[in-house]
């Protein structure tokens, strides 16, 4: 076979989609917690908004209801789902076995410039609580780009992926613990669970690596059950 043709049968290149490029935007602020469950989704607008066409955005919106993260109303609105609190316990359980274990991993196999990138991120948001009047909506995202700063340093991508779909589910639930004022965030824990995983991190201790991450994602869910920003489980007939 000349070079000619095994260059053919490798086939085009495929290239990024402008719905691609929809779904990564749309996916960052539903991890990021910029859309909170029970908002809805208009169509229109966020084509008008991205200065895109309707068609890359019904299929970003497809790709998104499949994955969970977004559902069609019986109206045919769009819109980010209202977890009930069983759904919410189940999620929560899943995020405190694979992401204590991404931080256990991290802490074993971080390198010298993923502590770094870690530690900036952790100052990044320790800063941030120290403002007398916080940007909540950053807060929520810093604390998305600290979580994520961890699990990068695990080196398995797929593990990420899998964490990133969690959090699909989970961001847009999250403003309702960070994004719920100023004196939760300040006082709610997540700063000192932050600085424990970093220090745990550092000195290459897994297991309270994973025990601040896991205390973290806890102590989160047991301020937003409590808050009441979630649905009531329906009793099966």
């Amino acid at each position: 076979m000349s070079v000619a043709e095994a260059l053919t049968a490798l086939g085009p290149l495929e290239r990024e989609t402008l719905g691609d490029k929809v779904y990564g935007q749309l996916r960052e602020l539903l991890m990021e917690g910029r859309l909170a469950p029970g908002d809805k989704l208009s169509l229109r607008g966020t084509a008008e908004a991205l200065g895109v066409s309707m068609m890359p955005v019904r299929e970003a919106v497809s790709r998104l209801v499949a994955d969970r993260a977004l559902e069609v109303a019986p109206n045919r609105a769009v819109r980010v789902p209202i977890l009930t609190i069983g759904q919410f316990s189940e999620l929560t359980t899943v995020r405190i076995e694979l992401e204590g274990f991404a931080a256990e991993r991290a802490a074993a196999s971080a390198s010298a410039a993923d502590i770094a990138r870690i530690g900036e991120s952790e100052a990044a948001f320790r800063g941030l609580s120290m403002v007398k009047r916080p940007d909540l909506a950053e807060a929520v995202r810093l604390n998305k780009d600290l979580h994520f700063a961890i699990y990068a340093a695990t080196g398995l991508p797929t593990l990420v992926e899998i964490i990133g779909g969690l959090w699909l589910k989970a961001g847009p639930i999250l403003n309702l613990d960070l994004g719920a004022n100023p004196d939760r965030f300040a006082t709610g824990g997540a700063v000192r669970f932050h600085a424990e995983a970093l220090a745990a991190i550092r000195a290459g201790n897994g297991e309270g690596a994973r025990a601040a991450i896991a205390a973290d994602i806890r102590g989160a869910a047991d301020f937003i059950i409590a808050r009441g920003g979630l649905a009531a489980d329906v009793a099966a007939d």
